[in-house]
């Protein structure tokens, strides 16, 4: 136990030093595939004067330059493997992932070509060949610290010669170690330094990866709302096909109870009377509940045929105009319907209105809808009438709310909602 607690503070530095050394020589291997292009004008001698190798350096770094997209695939790779690290390509939100050879065909064009460039010509040679440097003075401290092992390895006669050599031993046995740990900590601290430099040089941008990220986030939103439409739906289903159907069936087998047995007392029949009320009234409120969550003629008919009915049951004149070629997503179709019932429930509630007027038509990828009265007016979002609450449903499938209610009327609600084509 005492032996395990010593160890374990000495030996805690050295934990991922392999990995880390991995990562470096894999990283010199990319290297020299930038340094053989970069030699290539020097294979036959080279150029001997000034302008000729100014010449041949830049023209070889331009070249390297040019070939960073292939580079840079194989330090994404590098990163993947051996450190864990993963760099997300540069694509923007929306659009497919540039080929290779895409890349390739853009060149200096590219928004991401420069950073890229100068990660491949000036940081990660410079990190490569620290870590190079790193890398030989570790196997010369490790060749130090061992030194009472492969010494007595040499012939006798040449220890024999070094007078002292046990105590040169022991003094070259500590600064092996402290080169060492020396070397482990800069090989670490490379790591992270040149994990830092390709995310910001190789990946996305802060701004890309904001962006990516409100698309990631939108996309979840999406989903969430259609989990949220379908579970309305569920739930629609298990009401009106148990509760419902136990309810109607109540008050049918009341209203048989009530026709035949004549001859209970009056007070049983009271009873009994009273329960078959309270039955159709309670299937009444269920209906109306069934229909606030998802109403089934929506899903079976469309929104012309729910609109339809939204207007029959209102207490004021309501015209309905329905234009679409197609049917939108059912999350957009249940905001619509639900759009267009609380703006109406609305104007029954306090427009003071003698006639409404619905509109809904598609224009490319927009769902247009138009709830008009011709009532008093002074509809105000902020007022507590149920808008702020149409407005947060309307911007949950990224939609857009409009209201314009001068006093006196007319109250005109637009809303706009995304469809895809």
């Amino acid at each position: 136990m005492r032996t395990s607690v010593l160890h374990r503070p000495l030996l805690r530095p050295f934990e991922g030093a392999g990995r880390s050394a991995v990562f470096h020589l894999h990283g010199a291997l990319i290297q020299c595939c930038s340094l053989l292009v970069l030699a290539v004008p020097w294979v036959d001698g080279g150029p001997t004067r000034v302008l000729a190798i100014l010449a041949a350096v830049f023209g070889m770094a331009a070249v390297v330059a040019v070939l960073s997209p292939v580079l840079t695939v194989l330090q994404r790779t590098r990163f993947r493997d051996r450190l864990g690290v993963d760099i997300p390509d540069v694509t923007r939100p929306g659009d497919g992932q540039a080929t290779l050879w895409e890349q390739l065909r853009a060149g200096p064009r590219a928004e991401r070509f420069w950073p890229q460039a100068r990660y491949h010509l000036v940081f990660g040679p410079l990190v490569g060949f620290a870590a190079l440097g790193a890398l030989i003075v570790a196997v010369a401290s490790v060749a130090a610290v061992t030194v009472y092992v492969w010494i007595w390895a040499l012939p006798v006669d040449v220890r024999l010669s070094q007078a002292g050599y046990s105590t040169q031993a022991a003094y070259l046995t500590a600064a092996g170690a402290g080169g060492l740990y020396g070397a482990v900590w800069l090989l670490k601290a490379l790591a992270r330094l040149d994990t830092r430099s390709a995310l910001n040089r190789l990946g996305p941008t802060p701004a890309e990866r904001l962006a990516r990220r409100v698309e990631e986030v939108t996309e979840s939103r999406a989903g969430v709302v259609d989990a949220a439409d379908a579970e309305r739906r569920r739930i629609e289903r298990d009401l009106h096909d148990g509760a419902q159907q136990r309810l109607v069936s109540m008050a049918v087998n009341l209203g048989l109870a009530k026709v035949t047995l004549t001859d209970l007392p009056e007070e049983a029949r009271k009873v009994i009377d009273e329960a078959h009320r309270e039955a159709k009234a309670a299937i009444q409120e269920l209906s109306d509940l069934v229909r606030g969550l998802h109403p089934a003629v929506l899903e079976d008919r469309g929104l012309d045929a729910a609109l339809s009915g939204i207007a029959d049951r209102a207490p004021l004149p309501v015209r309905v105009r329905v234009d679409l070629a197609s049917r939108p997503a059912p999350a957009i179709e249940a905001v619509a319907y639900f759009v267009v019932s609380e703006a109406l429930a609305n104007v029954v509630k306090h427009a003071q209105a003698s006639r409404a007027e619905v509109t809904v038509e598609r224009f490319g990828g927009i769902l247009l809808v138009v709830v008009s009265d011709d009532g008093v007016g002074g509809a105000d979002e902020a007022g507590g009438t149920g808008l702020s609450g149409l407005a947060k449903r309307v911007a949950s499938v990224d939609g857009t709310l409009s209201i314009s209610s001068p006093v006196g009327g007319p109250t005109v609600v637009t809303v706009e909602l995304p469809c895809a084509l």
